[in-house]
């Protein structure tokens, strides 16, 4: 466009109004941002107020932080491997979406390996366009793309050649997360977080039907219970020794690491949150699944 109808262009005045209108919403999305997060910070300060749970020194919810992970697993993650320690410092994780909001991110960028399987090809392809920028990462990192389900899950972790023990086990479906951890029968993961359905009572088992072909519709029939799972941990041989404060996640560790180091008992009665899915909310920068660190030899 030529200087001069550019000029003429420019001084329309819809066009002036277009502008205005454009710079305002501009200026105002990162206030709208703030206040939220600002709402946000205080219904967590008054919730942890009012709640003796975080006068609990053998509570995890005091703990929970917020490095790459969706809510506040980071925090609890490492609080529980502090209180247990560390063996082989390997992970697996399914359901990762693109990486940037994973409950492993955090462990990859200090120097852990493992293994992530995500079923969209689109997240696998952003993940391994990331890889290539971390070429160290990279050599700790397998990706597998696909549709996990309780018929396939024991192949899918033969073919990549995951130990019957790592660390950590996250796992997060949606739908059928409870028959996917059932099926693993043999694997024995040392920590394994779960998403649960919250909008059950701590002490009523309800389970979804299977279906290993579906997706979650985002409605409220989805998962398992938070005593359903309970149960399952307990035949596995798990204690349930935390769940975070947005009623999203349920902490597992093998009952013979338990020792007197988490609050007992550990039930669904004593660990369960209700849904707080208002506390969802990303307090920083935007996330990006990135953790080359230049220290790494």
């Amino acid at each position: 466009m030529k200087e001069w109808l550019r000029s003429i262009y420019h001084k329309l005045p819809v066009v002036r109004d277009l502008q205005a209108i454009k710079a305002h919403l501009g200026y105002n999305r990162p206030l709208d941002r703030l206040m939220a997060i600002a709402a946000t910070i205080q219904s967590l300060e008054a919730l942890k107020a009012g709640n003796e749970r975080y006068r609990d020194p053998k509570r995890l919810l005091v703990h929970g932080a917020q490095y790459w992970s969706q809510n506040y697993e980071d925090g609890m993650i490492h609080e529980i491997f502090r209180r247990i320690g560390t063996t082989s410092k390997t992970f697996l994780e399914i359901g990762v979406e693109d990486g940037s909001e994973t409950n492993t991110t955090v462990l990859l960028s200090a120097g852990w390996k493992g293994w992530w399987i995500e079923a969209n090809p689109d997240s696998c392809k952003s993940i391994n366009t990331q890889l290539e920028k971390m070429p160290k990462a990279a050599k700790r990192l397998r990706l597998k793309q696909a549709f996990v389900s309780p018929g396939n899950i024991n192949d899918l972790l033969a073919e990549l050649a995951v130990p019957q023990e790592v660390d950590l086990f996250s796992l997060d479906i949606d739908l059928n997360t409870y028959y996917v951890w059932a099926a693993l029968e043999k694997f024995r993961p040392r920590v394994v977080v779960v998403e649960y359905n919250a909008a059950f009572p701590s002490d009523q088992v309800w389970i979804h039907p299977l279906d290993p072909d579906a997706m979650w519709d985002y409605t409220q029939p989805f998962g398992a219970s938070l005593k359903a799972f309970e149960l399952l941990g307990s035949k596995f041989g798990y204690s349930l020794v935390g769940c975070d404060l947005t009623g999203i996640n349920a902490f597992f560790v093998k009952s013979d690491l338990v020792k007197d180091l988490f609050s007992a008992p550990f039930t669904a009665e004593n660990h369960y949150e209700p849904p707080r899915y208002y506390l969802d909310f990303r307090f920083g920068h935007p996330t990006k699944f990135y953790v080359e660190n230049h220290l790494e030899k």
